[in-house]
Parts: C-alpha cells; structure tokens; sequence
C-alpha cells in the first residue's frame, strides 16, 4: 500500500500544482495539462487499488472510461466558444451528480454497526452533491436560452423553508437510520428540488456568481465522497476544488459591491432587474471609417471584451486590428472586467484563443488606472460592466459595483447591433453620454471594416 500512497501524494502536487497555474493565463494552459495528468494518475492508481482487496471490476471501469472519454472529446471539440460557460456549467452538474450515486450506493450497503458520523457525510455529500447536480442543469438552460428567470415575492421564504425540511429529514436519518426505508428516496428527491428552486429565480446576470459557487459545492461533495470512499485524492482533491471555488466567488462578488446573500436572495439580472427609466437622451452614431481615422491616429487604444464579441466570434478580428494598429505605431491593449462573459475567466480564455498576448490583457484596477491617457477606448458587446450607473446613481441596482471607468478616456466607441439592454435589464447611459458614439453592426464585420479602413490609411 505504500507504493499507492505516494502515487496517490504525486497525483495531488500535480492537481495543486496545475490549479496554482490556472491562476494566470500565461500559465493556465500548461496548468490544466498538469492538473490533467494528475488527475489521470489518480485515476490509474485507484484501478490498481482494489486488486489488493481482490475485488477489481475493469470491465465497467473500462467501459466507463471509454464513454467518458468520448463524449468529453466530442463536445470539447465541437463546443463554440460562446457555449463554453454552459458546458462548464454541465460538466459542473456530471460532477455532483457523481457524489450522489456513490452516495445512494453507500446507503444502500449501510449495516448495523455503521457510525453516526459516517451516515451523516454520506447524506451531506448526497445533499450537496443533489443541488450541484439539478442546480447546474437550470444554470446550463439559463446560460443558454432555454431556460427563463423565474421570481415571485415567496421565492426565498420557499427556499428556506424547502432548505430546512432537507436538513430536518437528514438529520433524522441520521438519528433513526432505516426506520423508513423509502426515506432515503425522499431525501435525494428533496436535494433534486432544492437545487432547481435555489438556482432558478438568480438572474440571468448573477450566473457568472452561480457557476463559481455550484462549482465549490461540486468540490465539497467530492471532498464528502473522498470521506465515505477513504480516498486521499477525492478528499484533497474535493477540497481544492471547494476552496478555490470559494474564493473566486467571494471575489467575483466583490467585483460586484454586493454580498454571497444578495446574489442568491436578492439578485438582479434578467427579467427581474428593474431598469432605468427616463428620458437618456439621444446617441450619436459614427462611421467605420471615422472610427478607424481616430485609432490610427491615437496614442494609446483600449478594447474592452463582452459577451456580444463572444457571440460574434469577433475575437480574432479584434486580434488583426490591434495587429495593424501596433504595426503603425498605436499602443493597445484590452480591459478585462472579472464577471465580463458568463463565467469567470471568459474573456480571457476567448482572447487566448485568438493568440492575444498576455501582457496585453489588463485587470480592473489597471485598466482603470490607464483610462486617463487612453485616447479610444473600443466597447465590443460589454454592457453591464462598463455602465457608469454603477458610480454616479445610487437608484441604481448596480451602484457601487466596481465597472470599467471608460468615461475617463478621450473617446469611445461602442459596437453594438442596437440599443438592447445587458444581460442584467438595466440601461446604460454611457451610450447617451457626450463622449460616446455608437457604431451599429455585426461586431465581427464592423472590426474587420476598421481593419480594412485603417490598412488603408497607409
């Protein structure tokens, strides 16, 4: 057992060393390679595990595997760029859907002699395991369409009270095990419906919070599964992923000036945000050509990222632009806001994709910081986190949230294809605002018509 106990210590420096590396996106590439073959290594060392227990089973292991494999290939090659937050968001609910069947399984093999503390982790990681799961379902359907927000006055007192009638039927198990032998039923039905009626009346705006969160829930059931199984992995393993997913909520949050409460029992964002209302004035629409003349004659140009380049597929184009205009003299570079996108990191993953250079991407602070002296800032399809509502209007439901401050620059641009609202329902008066012109279009067409313009001002 020795033999296994140090594969199982260097399947674990691999997935700590790899998750440290996720931590940039200069490094975060290779961090998933290594974090991957950690993974793969524990894997192995587990098939070898029960040999010794002369109890292996292969043929299923095998069979599972192969079929894990193949859909995760398939979908990872398929999936589009714009689609990658609901397949994390998926891959997310496969996870706590993991901890419940090894859960159920457990329970079902419960003797006599089993201790309190033992049946407890095995219901938690079945309750939390059960919320990840169906909670990341709805978030999938929001993430893509399929599914509507959904809020009454009674939401949250309903969640409460379905919360605690989770936690009341767990605890009794726990004090009368198998005293009701459907009971067990009950409960992982209970955790299902919870986890539908806690994600569904968020909005639409608060998942990139959600996906952190549930993601840190997938960790804990794992890190509970680990517990029940004795394995060192899917405990360490359980909790960096728990952990981790806890800090970035907490940070992500407070990008947004709002707490973990307010997100979950509060939050705006969809159909349910209230919007500004009144009269914003008029906008003042600009040409491809004039935009163009502006960058190529700037000192400095900003382009800051949204959902609507993801959608437009506009990342490369965006890539070829600040490729002409560097050749000529310009210097660019990119705000990245921390919940621009649909989940954390979205934005940066979208610009690595097109080979952007590190150095280029610029956090909030940053970004901020060089606002003053950036003589263009180019909006393409950020809304929400570049909304000026967020510092000068305390009616707001995003006042106080820490936004991109492009107001600070000499002009800007932005590229949408009309005057909807963002993701959240609130409008935006940066798009009325003197310095403001709007350049209507298809984001990817309208950056390669500022391509070709400014390729030809040579």
């Amino acid at each position: 057992m020795e033999h296994l106990s140090l594969l199982y210590i260097v399947s674990t420096v691999l997935l700590i060393v790899g998750l440290r590396r996720l931590s940039s996106p200069a490094t975060a590439a290779k961090g998933n390679i290594i974090a991957a073959v950690g993974m793969g290594l524990a894997i192995l060392t587990a098939m070898v595990e029960p040999i010794e227990n002369d109890h292996g089973n292969y043929i299923l292991i095998l069979i599972a595997l192969a079929i894990g494999s193949i859909i995760g290939l398939v979908v990872a090659k398929k999936v589009e760029m714009t689609a990658i937050p609901e397949m994390v968001s998926l891959f997310n609910g496969f996870g706590g859907a993991c901890a419940v069947a090894i859960s159920m399984v457990e329970i079902s093999n419960f003797t006599a002699d089993v201790s309190k503390g033992y049946i407890a982790t095995t219901y938690l990681a079945l309750f939390i395991g059960g919320v990840a799961f169906t909670g990341s379902l709805i978030a999938y359907g929001k993430l893509s369409g399929k599914v509507k927000d959904w809020r009454s006055g009674i939401s949250s007192y309903f969640n409460l009270i379905w919360l605690a009638l989770c936690l009341g039927l767990m605890a009794y198990e726990v004090i009368m095990t198998g005293e009701i032998g459907y009971l067990p039923f009950i409960i992982l039905g209970v955790s299902l419906i919870y986890g539908f009626t806690f994600v569904l009346p968020i909005g639409g705006a608060d998942m990139p919070v959600v996906i952190s969160l549930l993601n840190a829930l997938t960790g804990v059931a794992a890190a509970l599964a680990g517990i029940v199984y004795g394995n060192m992995v899917m405990l360490l393993g359980g909790i960096l992923v728990g952990s981790s997913g806890t800090i970035l909520t907490v940070l992500m949050c407070q990008a947004m000036n709002r707490s973990l409460i307010n997100v979950i029992v509060g939050g705006f964002g969809g159909s349910s945000a209230s919007a500004a209302g009144g009269d914003q004035g008029t906008v003042k629409e600009t040409t491809a050509n004039d935009t163009a003349i502006m960058m190529r004659y700037a000192k400095n140009v900003t382009i800051i990222p949204g959902y609507g380049m993801a959608v437009a597929q506009a990342q490369k184009a965006a890539k070829e632009l600040d490729k002409s205009l560097t050749e000529r003299g310009v210097n660019v570079n990119y705000a990245i806001h921390p919940v621009a996108g649909r989940m954390p990191g979205h934005m940066n993953v979208l610009l690595a994709e097109a080979d952007v250079s590190y150095d280029k991407l610029k956090d909030l602070e940053d970004a901020n910081s060089q606002f003053p002296d950036t003589d263009v800032s180019l909006v393409v399809g950020a809304n929400d986190v570049v909304n000026p509502s967020a510092l000068d209007d305390p009616g707001s439901p995003i006042y106080g949230m820490p936004v991109l401050e492009l107001l600070n620059s000499k002009q800007v641009v932005v590229l949408k294809r009309g005057m909807s609202k963002g993701y959240s329902g609130i409008e935006n008066p940066l798009f009325f605002h003197d310095k403001t012109k709007m350049l209507f279009g298809d984001a990817k067409a309208t950056i390669e018509a500022l391509n070709d313009e400014v390729k030809s001002m040579d």
